[in-house]
């Protein structure tokens, strides 16, 4: 006999409902290059980003202060290879163990 699983969809990002305790995940947020060659702005977990730009700087500067906004959180950043370039806590970004940034 086989036995039939249900499927679980596991969104990593849910929206969450105004006054509502949120995970740092919640707030995460993700610039890379897009297909045309635009900077996107992305909370993880969306379907769409939040902005598009023309320059990587514009879209960290934006992500940034969505992130303040929010009251901090992590910032993924994507080289053109779309490989990890860079990883930011931004404050009051609750990091246990927080390492030395040789990047800024």
């Amino acid at each position: 006999m086989v036995k039939k699983t249900a499927r679980v969809v596991f969104d990593p990002a849910p929206e969450v409902a105004k006054g509502e305790v949120t995970t740092m995940k919640d707030r995460d947020r993700i610039v890379y290059r897009d297909g045309d060659g635009n900077w996107r702005d992305k909370r993880l977990g969306a379907e769409r980003p939040a902005g598009s730009y023309d320059t990587q700087r514009k879209a960290e500067d934006a992500a940034r202060q969505h992130l303040r906004n929010v009251g901090g959180g992590e910032l993924i950043t994507k080289g053109l290879d779309g490989k990890i370039r860079s990883k930011d806590t931004i404050p009051p970004g609750n990091d246990p163990s927080p390492p030395k940034d040789r990047e800024h």
